[in-house]
Parts: structure tokens; sequence; C-alpha cells
């Protein structure tokens, strides 16, 4: 359980769902042990260890899997972040007569690599046992279960601590003062070192930038597969004093107050959690034309298409934060839904009814 934005979605809900009614159990598929997993066992949660899952790995982990649930049969749901993958969890868990079952959609790939003919494949496999459809938006849902199962979805909002994220113009001059960045053109971007969040690209933007702005910052936060091959980029382009590589932070909500923009160039998303953080800090988000208009849930998201070149991105970073000025976004964060109180209420109401039916 790490920083990424389907955990950090999961644990915005754990955290404020009434644990007296409803009670979180892990099953994680990492040795080493993850970012959140304390904090899960202060708030009562276990944490169950699966092997990791890849294709040459698949037969150890169905009969790991299967020998949990064989073990385990106190559990009433089951609720998937794994997308297709959770095929083998949910299959498991109707053999052992698991009543609910639900797999969640976050994401909406897309592409004609070998591993989209994996997922498809366990895509289909896997909707005989469902009982239920979350999405975190239309198109993740679609991708995932097919349209012709629109009517049996069930939106569930990544939802965030609003109140957090609230943008102060204090906090930000604090902010920024700490971490050296007064009169600094930041640039900022949450996400994994992925191909689908398209770093490489957003270095090449933010070298256009910088070419136009000398006083302009990239901060990047998160880690993964790919972050020592764009630090490489960023050795080769001559940036290592304007990129700032910040890790694994548990301090988003604070960084995330200092930004002049959020640049957020994906191959594809679902609805990602650091595009409601991001708005909910009153940034002005910048995002590829590939990622669903259902995260624009406030007036401050710009977009711009993935055809465009770095420079004309870089043009339009710098024409669209010019005169933009940052301002409280909460209550418009409330009135789209995205604030965890109310749905955090919701999930556990649907959680303790469906275990009772």
């Amino acid at each position: 359980m790490n920083r990424g934005g389907a955990e950090t979605m999961v644990m915005n809900y754990y955290r404020k769902i009434n644990r007296a009614k409803v009670q979180f159990d892990f099953l994680v598929h990492r040795e080493e042990e993850g970012a959140y997993e304390q904090e899960i066992k202060d708030l009562g949660g276990r944490i169950y260890r699966m092997p990791p899952m890849y294709p040459q790995n698949f037969s150890l982990y169905k009969k790991k899997i299967r020998e949990f649930f064989e073990e385990h049969k106190e559990y009433k749901i089951i609720h998937s972040h794994m997308s297709e993958l959770g095929y083998f969890a949910l299959r498991e868990a109707t053999r052992q007569e698991i009543p609910v079952r639900i797999c969640h959609a976050h994401n909406a790939p897309h592409g004609f690599e070998w591993k989209m003919i994996v997922r498809n494949y366990f895509k289909k496999r896997m909707m005989p046992y469902l009982t239920h459809m979350f999405m975190c938006g239309k198109e993740s849902g679609d991708w995932l279960f097919g349209k012709e199962n629109e009517d049996k979805f069930i939106q569930l909002n990544n939802a965030i601590d609003a109140e957090r994220f609230r943008y102060d113009s204090k906090k930000e001059e604090a902010i920024r003062k700490e971490l050296n960045l007064e009169n600094k053109f930041v640039v900022g971007h949450v996400g994994r070192f992925f191909k689908q969040k398209n770093h490489q690209f957003l270095i090449e933007i933010f070298k256009e930038i910088q070419t136009k702005k000398e006083n302009a910052i990239l901060l990047l936060v998160g880690t993964g597969e790919l972050k020592e091959e764009i630090q490489n980029q960023v050795k080769e382009l001559g940036l290592e004093e304007q990129v700032r590589f910040l890790g694994v932070r548990s301090d988003v909500d604070q960084i995330m107050k200092c930004f002049d923009v959020f640049l957020f160039p994906s191959l594809f998303e679902g609805l990602p959690v650091t595009m409601v953080e991001a708005q909910a800090a009153g940034d002005l988000c910048i995002i590829s034309d590939t990622i669903p208009r259902e995260c624009c849930i406030t007036e401050n998201v710009r977009i711009y298409s993935l055809e465009k070149d770095a420079k004309a991105w870089s043009d339009f970073v710098i024409s669209e934060s010019t005169d933009y000025k940052k301002k409280d976004m909460y209550e418009e964060i409330v009135k789209a839904g995205f604030d965890i109180k109310q749905n955090a209420k919701w999930l556990e109401e649907f959680y303790v009814n469906a275990a009772k039916s």
C-alpha cells in the first residue's frame, strides 16, 4: 500500500468511515512494507501478503489466493481495486460464497500492445464473478465492464479531504519560503513514474518553459520504474538545478499549495485523485485531451492536445498562467460531490446494507 492514486483513494475512505461498523483488511501484492501500512495497522486493519502478480507467477498466485479464502471465510465483502486482474480473487471469493463481490474501475487504458490482449482476456473471464461494478468515472467503467453494463455501474467519487487541500495564501508563502521557492514559477506534477504519466514529454515541455521563464522550477512527486530514466533525461538536458525529484511524500497537500501550474500530460487516466487534489489546492491544471472531462470539477482546468509539440504546450502553459489567480475552491469541491465526509458516509451505508442482504 504505497501512495498511488487508487491506494490514496482507499485510504481517504478508510480514515473517514465509521470503523466500528465497517473495518477494512488489506490483501497486498508486495513483500516490502508500503507507505500506508503502519497507518492501516493503527486504524485497526490487518494486512495479508500475496505473491507479486505477473504472468510467470500466475500459478503460484492462484494457489495462494485460493488458500487465503479457504482460511478466511469470515469476510462478507471483497472490494477489488486490481482492475481485470481482480479476476483471481473474485473467482475464489465466489467459490467460498462471499456474498458481496465488488470490482472497482480506476483507469481507462488504451493501445494495442500485448498487455491489452491479456487484459481483455481477464476482463471477460472476471464478469461472472461480480455482484457490483464500481467506477471512478464513466470512461473507466466502460473500459472495464463494457458499455452494455452502464445501467449497473455505481459511481464512487475519488473524494478527498477538501479541508486539507484548501488554498491559503499565507500557507503558500510559508511553504515557498521553506522550500526556497520564493519568486519562482513552480510547475508541479504528482504521479508514479510509469509510461501512462508521460514524464518524458513533461520534461520536454518544461525544457521549453524554462527557456522562456528562467525562474521556472519543476517539482516531481512520486516514484516508479521509470524514475531513473527520467533523471537521466533531466541530466542530459542540463536541468538538474531546475528539476527536483521529491520522491514519495506524506505532505502532498502542502506541496500542491505552492504550484503555479499542475501539469498533467497523461496518455490515459480514469479520474485521477491528484486532479481533484490539485483543483482543491487552487492550482491551474493543464491536462492532456486524453483525460476524461469528468475530472474537470472546477473552473481551474485547461485542456490541451497531445498532438501538439512541447513548444506549443509551453506556450499554452505560459499564456494560461499569466493572469491566473489562485483562490479558495473548498465550496466548489464540496458542491461537486468530491469531499470525503459525505462520500464515506454513503460507502459505509452501502457496505452495511449489502452485507445484510
